[in-house]
């Protein structure tokens, strides 16, 4: 009798196991008329559960037809969800802490990544191996960008500011030649890009990690009146990301290969990249925290012709997170 009783206990445990296995890998089939959604996306793995997602096929049985349009800039694609170009903008924070200070109608739906990949790269030959030596040194960042938010910020701990150097307005991706060329003594760099610097500049960089501990975010935007009438399609977009995510916690090699592949990156960035990303469905405090914090920033520096802060839960759609993921939920 006693035997039967552990084995009925380790037979329940095995299925319900496999339940779980089962439900990420293969989830129910939706057999109505998909229902389109257009996402605007700054392709990088910052992206990652709207490519497993799109990868295993979670939008489509969660009854989705997702189109993914690239964007060169975060901004780009913000201003791409404003104008009715893509339904959701997938973006870093700031861009929508700048159309929230023009109290544009636009809402978080929810956060998809937290990432800390930003650094600053110097020339030594340009005289530069403290960071008080970029006094007067021209600096390349992507201007009004959420680089300037880091590299403004680092100088404040440093006691330095934006005034101190030549600002060099450039992209993200024009930052590893400047560097090289020498038309700039020192770039904001992102660790997709630190590699390659590093192979053409060897000894002759020096770098500095510049988001100091305080972490950006990955997050979906929506216009106020297309939330409103869509609120069905959010909460099965919501669902199949949360799908993908527990398929990156159950299959995390796979996860990453899967990605590998879509960004054709190098195994060394992979598991560098992997270790500086958490990908996970949220929303919670610390978002409303960085936003504050750069919002305040940017008022302070004469970014915004505002000058009182937003109240920025006003900006952030809670209704279909708590419906999919109440757990992930502490805006309040």
């Amino acid at each position: 009798m006693k035997n039967a009783i552990v084995m009925a206990v380790i037979v329940a445990i095995a299925l319900a196991g496999f339940g779980v296995w089962y439900f990420v890998n293969f989830p129910a089939t939706y057999s109505g008329t998909p229902e389109p959604i257009t996402i605007g996306n700054l392709p990088s793995e910052y992206a990652a559960l709207i490519y497993i997602a799109e990868d295993r096929g979670y939008f489509s049985r969660n009854g989705l037809n997702v189109t993914i349009k690239d964007y060169d800039t975060g901004m780009a694609a913000v201003n791409g969800m404003e104008n009715g170009e893509v339904d959701i903008s997938v973006t870093s924070e700031y861009p929508v802490i700048v159309e929230a200070l023009k109290k544009e109608n636009i809402s978080v739906i929810g956060s998809i990544d937290k990432y800390q990949t930003i650094y600053l790269v110097g020339r030594k030959d340009r005289g530069i191996e403290n960071i008080s030596d970029l006094k007067g040194k021209k600096i390349g960042f992507r201007w009004r960008g959420q680089s300037e938010f880091y590299l403004g910020r680092f100088f404040d701990l440093h006691g330095m500011n934006l005034q101190n150097v030549t600002i060099v307005n450039m992209l993200n991706s024009q930052s590893p030649d400047a560097l090289v060329n020498g038309s700039v003594d020192a770039a904001t760099v992102r660790l997709v890009d630190v590699n390659q610097v590093e192979e053409r500049l060897g000894n002759n960089m020096v770098i500095w990690p510049i988001q100091e501990n305080q972490a950006s975010y990955v997050i979906m935007t929506g216009r106020n009146d297309w939330i409103s009438s869509h609120q069905e399609q959010i909460d099965k977009l919501l669902k199949s990301l949360d799908q993908a995510e527990e398929y990156i916690i159950e299959h995390p090699d796979e996860a990453k290969a899967t990605i590998q592949i879509r960004m054709n990156y190098t195994d060394a960035y992979m598991a560098t990249t992997w270790l500086n990303n958490q990908f996970s469905l949220t929303l919670d405090r610390s978002l409303m925290i960085a936003m504050n914090d750069e919002g305040r920033w940017m008022i302070n520096n004469n970014l915004t012709s505002e000058k009182t802060l937003p109240y920025f839960r006003d900006y952030i759609y809670t209704k279909s997170m708590e419906e999919v993921k109440p757990e992930a939920v502490n805006i309040r």
